[in-house]
């Protein structure tokens, strides 16, 4: 199918804007420009009952979250975020508009992790922080007003990718039990081989050259892409997880291994839901309210959560 004429519109304006790739930036440049660009960026913010910045304890020290309460009361289920931005940039604002959705479409409280971003530390400390964040929420539980046995991860891009990783840990350390992960447009291998590394290379926001600079910062020069909490589709088993939703962009350059990682679960015996959104490009889910079809991939990833999460 031809891009959708929102998304051509976003890439030409994006185009004309003649802004400089990821991958000729060093980081604190790319976090400088990426934020400015979200805080230009018209997208809709949906009214929560409570958004609450505070801190919790990390491996390292205090690390920011984001708290999203829909309503009051002490019965909700609970949602842990975790951004995107190539493990590299991006933080609590990326994807506040689809918190604030889904946090209102499940009844959910949502824990949006502010994660150490790479080069700065490297792999596993970034997924170690998401984990711990997840331990953190679920001892809370109480204090958030959540129950603890109803549990679900979220995240974009490089945060599907943490999200997978942490549905792997949750598994294989015991705990806490996750009930369902969304992973959209979701980084799943360090494989840029595919056929859509090579159909969407360029022109599409998210560039190859791009994903490269990502791994290599997030890596760094002796680190392990094999790992299977880098690279969730490598686990040696991938049964006993969480139900997930995989959703995906027809022109992201990550189409091919998200969906080799939905039939990979699939074929584990996980219950697995996986859609591609033809006519979009990679991150197309949080722009809410420039690209329509962002509140149908939320809406789709509301059903399965609600689903998993009242059971």
């Amino acid at each position: 199918m031809a891009l959708h004429p929102q998304v051509a519109a976003a890439l030409k304006m994006a185009e004309e804007l003649n802004l400089p790739e990821l991958n000729t930036q060093t980081p604190e440049a790319a976090r400088a420009s990426a934020k400015e660009r979200t805080a230009a960026a018209p997208t809709e913010h949906d009214d929560v009952y409570s958004v609450r910045d505070t801190v919790f304890p990390g491996p390292a020290g205090d690390l920011p979250i984001r708290i999203y309460t829909p309503s009051e009361g002490d019965n909700h289920s609970l949602i842990v975020w975790f951004h995107g931005g190539g493990w590299v940039i991006g933080d609590l604002d990326n994807e506040d508009p689809a918190c604030r959705v889904i946090s209102n479409s499940t009844n959910s409280v949502i824990v949006s992790i502010d994660y150490r971003l790479s080069p700065d530390v490297r792999f596993p400390e970034p997924v170690e922080d998401c984990y711990a964040g997840l331990l953190w929420a679920h001892d809370n539980a109480s204090e958030l007003g959540v129950d603890a046995s109803r549990i679900g991860v979220a995240g974009t891009s490089a945060g599907g990718n943490l999200s997978a990783a942490v549905s792997l840990m949750a598994r294989d350390r015991g705990g806490p039990k996750i009930s369902h992960q969304v992973l959209f447009c979701p980084v799943i291998d360090h494989d840029f081989g595919t056929a859509s590394y090579s159909a969407n290379a360029d022109g599409y926001m998210l560039s190859r050259d791009s994903m490269i600079w990502f791994w290599e910062h997030y890596l760094g020069p002796d680190g392990d892409g094999s790992h299977p909490y880098a690279s969730p589709i490598r686990a040696e088993s991938l049964a006993g997880l969480p139900a997930a939703t995989i959703i995906t962009a027809e022109y992201d350059p990550l189409v091919d291994e998200a969906e080799a990682y939905a039939e990979a679960l699939k074929a584990a015996g996980n219950d697995v839901t996986y859609n591609c959104y033809e006519g979009m490009i990679h991150g197309f889910n949080g722009r809410v309210g420039i690209f329509d079809r962002s509140r149908d991939a939320l809406a789709e990833a509301t059903t399965r959560l609600n689903a998993s999460l009242s059971a």
